[in-house]
Parts: C-alpha cells; structure tokens; sequence
C-alpha cells in the first residue's frame, strides 16, 4: 500500500511539472530507456545495487549516464530525485502510472480492458465509441489479455471493474444460488 502511495505522488508530482504532450511522450520515453538501461546492463545495475559503492559514487555514475543519454532536464531530475530517496524501483510502477495520471489532468478516463483473445479493430472502435458517449467525453483504452476469462471482456476505471465475462455472470449466478 505504501509503494502505491509512493508512486502516486512521484508521478502526480512528474505530471504536474510537464508542460504539453510532446513533451510528456519524450519524458516517458526518456524514463522508459533509463529504465531498460538499469535493468539490462550488468555492471551499471551491480553497481546501483551494490551496498559497498558509496553514495556519492552512484550519483556520479547515474549522472554520467544521464549525460551521456542526453536525456531531457525534467528526466534527469526526475531520475535523480528518485536515487536520492532511494525509489529508483519505483520507476516501472510510475512508467505504468505516468500515461493515466497524464490523462486524467486532460480530462480523458483511461479504462483497462481485459479480453481472452485481441479484440477486433471494429470491436475496439466501437466499444471506444460507446465509452466516451457513456463518459461525455474523451477516454483512452489500455488492452490486456486476461486467459482466465472464459468469454467477453472486463473493464476497469480505477476501483471499479465492470465485468461482462462468462466468469462474472458465472460468479454472479453462483452468489444468487448460494444466497438462496
């Protein structure tokens, strides 16, 4: 529960000192990459990981990164705000976060959609379409394979899951049966 606070307002925090979309897609990227880096690169995530390199020496090595990626002034605060509180394993998590909260300060519903199988362009289309007529206004939709559906498709905007699988309406009849 604490990460997810955590992450909230690391990424809140991002969203809030962005200034357009292009420059939230370079920053996301940016972060992105950084993130590929530290995780892929042997050494370097030794390094950051290792308890017997001093503070100051990462600091100088994630500096020396930034520098050399030419990553945008708001990623490289970003990146290093995050190593001085030590929550740089936080990124994923707010790289997950960081395209909601965006739309959410655009006034858009970002919706996550889980189906068995990908859904046909005609069938994202149209449940789009019905979505933002439901919404009164935009929303952006982030597909996901869920095999553990049976059939149909579950949505989720924040806490609420709208479920119209057969696994739901399965649920659902087991509840009424149980209950009498």
């Amino acid at each position: 529960m604490k990460n997810l606070i955590l992450v909230k307002r690391y990424t809140q925090g991002l969203v809030g000192a962005l200034q357009d979309e292009r420059e939230f897609n370079a920053v996301h990227r940016e972060l992105a990459e950084f993130r590929e880096l530290i995780s892929t690169h042997g050494a370097l995530k030794g390094t950051l990981a290792s308890p017997f390199v001093a503070a100051r020496r990462k600091t100088r090595v994630i500096k020396e990164v930034l520098a050399v990626s030419d990553y945008m002034g708001k990623t490289s605060r970003f990146v290093l705000l995050l190593f001085r509180h030590n929550r740089l394993g936080l990124l994923g998590d707010i790289l997950e976060a960081l395209p909601v909260l965006w739309n959410e300060r655009r006034g858009v519903a970002t919706f996550e959609v889980s189906s068995v199988v990908i859904l046909a362009d005609a069938q994202m289309k149209r449940l789009k379409a019905e979505l933002e007529r439901l919404e009164g206004g935009p929303v952006f939709l982030r597909y996901s394979i869920d095999p553990g559906l049976v059939a149909g498709f579950s949505l989720q905007r924040g806490n609420v899951i709208y479920d119209a699988s057969l696994r739901g309406h399965l649920a659902k009849i087991k509840e009424r049966i149980s209950e009498g």
